[in-house]
């Protein structure tokens, strides 16, 4: 039996769409006698149905299938070549709309920045249906495209063209090529991609936070903890600022999301979702992305102030640390020389990439279990290295992992270099800690989950005390030792680092922030 390529949900979401459709919209497929090409065709027609605004045709391609999104007259190219179902159906929908009039939700300071670029850009994306970070960059590459039309974009799913991947060497997505040439990996937003093209308009998009007025309250940091402390403050009719480098913080980088009270499922981006409109209806000025350099101590007047990019300072008169944490890197030999060919750190946005491939996951906590788990239904062997006698993940994962039938154990294994021959990654080399014998697995990517370390380099040279891990030390209020200082989160001495702790730990800084300054210290 076929299986129709929308569901009956799907086609009610792009009818809604269609209204915001201000111009005529041109689909043209490069198609051919396969399956994927006969899915398109479906796919494709069916939505050139449901508007008199959009046309759908056919053309001849290098890649096929694939289409074209475009609006005559107005030099717009967005291909997508592969099915953009999963993750990336919004992508597609958002092209649509986007190539039809709707204006895309970019600030003045970067939409300038783009149409103000001059030159041709052929920018092309190496994505997987099951990544997280993906639609980000595929959709930040599109709005550019629909801004100027000097910028081309083809959004390839590494599945469908399995050659052409292995050909570039591409281990990790989203990956992007601009005019040929490797551009960068990893989840990165328009502002993100345009500084990267001209360094000198990332300085004028954060200089456009210049000459804030005094705090009440700013939250140094954007994620689930900086956002709660951010909406808690502003709802006590404080004035409250959050400054990050992305709302949404390491919850953009989760996959699915099961553990989080009242909300039984979600996935990473669209909780980071939720966090910019809790955070925007509140009232709290977002400064994003704009990187933290350093903290002065108090002036005279009691007011902390932070250093950011592009010579930004920003004064307040209670700070809420809140950075997080990223991912702990192992430190070995060849993890940074292998990263993004077959060194990673997502199962869910690169396992596909290892289709049937042996490889191995560095950790036996939770997180590197479920990943072992994940990868086992899509790779070959996987090999999970404990540095421990013993893995710590709960039995429920270890049970689910032994039924898998294909993940192997090695525990009580401290990994001592990652093996590769200059193009990619070929193996591990790790010591059995009890006889001190090296050995070596032969793999083709490595997962690296070995916990998170706090984002707090930034510290260092402050008044604020760090432990020895580099957490902030803090109180059950949230105070640290400055006054007015409070901390919250993954990058503090909070407990149990989970979603649900941080967003409580979040709120309790805010709350001892407003009775700080209630209080008038």
């Amino acid at each position: 039996m076929t299986v129709a390529v929308l569901t009956d949900d799907l086609k009610k979401q792009i009818e809604s769409l269609m209204p915001l459709l201000k111009r005529d919209v041109v689909l043209s497929a490069s198609l051919g006698d396969d399956e994927r090409s006969g899915k398109m065709r479906e796919l494709l027609t069916s939505v050139a149905g449901m508007s008199e605004k959009i046309s759908f045709d056919e053309h001849t391609d290098a890649h096929t299938p694939s289409f074209l999104v475009t609006s005559p007259g107005t030099g717009i190219s967005i291909r997508f070549a592969g099915l953009p179902l999963g993750h990336e159906f919004a992508s597609f929908m958002l092209a649509l709309v986007q190539a039809g009039g709707h204006p895309p939700k970019v600030d003045d300071a970067t939409r300038q920045a783009i149409e103000g670029i001059d030159r041709e850009l052929e920018f092309v994306t190496y994505m997987s249906l099951s990544c997280q970070n993906c639609p980000e960059v595929v959709q930040s590459l599109n709005i550019m495209a629909v801004l100027n039309p000097k910028i081309r974009h083809t959004a390839i799913e590494g599945g469908a063209f399995q050659d052409e991947v292995d050909a570039k060497g591409i281990k990790s997505v989203p990956s992007v090529w601009l005019n040929g040439e490797e551009f960068g990996s990893g989840r990165m937003g328009v502002a993100d991609i345009v500084g990267k093209i001209d360094s000198g308009a990332a300085a004028k998009s954060a200089a456009r936070f210049k000459d804030q007025d005094p705090f009440d309250v700013l939250v140094a940091g954007a994620g689930p903890a900086g956002v709660a402390a951010a909406v808690y403050a502003a709802r006590k009719g404080l004035r409250v600022g959050m400054v990050g480098e992305r709302v949404g913080g390491q919850v953009l980088d989760t996959a699915a999301i099961e553990n989080l009270i009242a909300l039984p499922h979600t996935e990473g981006p669209n909780l980071g979702d939720s966090l910019r409109q809790s955070a925007e209806q509140a009232g709290v000025i977002v400064m994003e992305p704009l990187e933290i350099i350093s903290m002065s101590d108090k002036d005279a007047d009691g007011h902390i102030s932070l250093t950011c990019a592009a010579d930004v300072v920003l004064t307040t008169r209670t700070l809420v640390l809140a950075t997080g944490a990223a991912y702990r890197s192992l430190g070995v030999p060849g993890e940074e020389e292998y990263r993004t060919r077959g060194v990673t750190f997502c199962p869910h946005c690169d396992g596909p990439l290892f289709k049937g491939q042996d490889v191995a996951v560095i950790g036996g906590g939770n997180s590197g279990v479920e990943a072992a788990i994940d990868l086992a239904g899509i790779t070959g062997k996987v090999s999970v290295v404990e540095f421990l006698p013993e893995c710590r993940a709960d039995k429920v994962l270890m049970d689910a992992a032994a039924k898998t039938g294909n993940i192997d154990f090695f525990t009580n294994s401290a990994v001592k270099e990652i093996a590769g021959d200059g193009k990619e990654v070929t193996g591990i080399v790790y010591t059995d800690r009890e006889t001190g014998e090296d050995k070596t697995i032969d793999v083709k990517g490595v997962f690296v989950q070995i916990g998170l370390i706090p984002r707090t380099d930034w510290l260092k040279n402050s008044p604020v005390e760090l432990t020895d891990r580099g957490e902030v030390t803090i109180d059950g209020r949230g105070a640290t030792n400055v006054e007015g200082v409070f901390a919250a989160g993954d990058c503090a001495t909070t407990p149990y680092k989970q979603i649900v702790t941080a967003i409580g730990s979040g709120a309790t800084a805010a709350l001892s922030a407003y009775e700080y300054i209630a209080l008038g210290r």
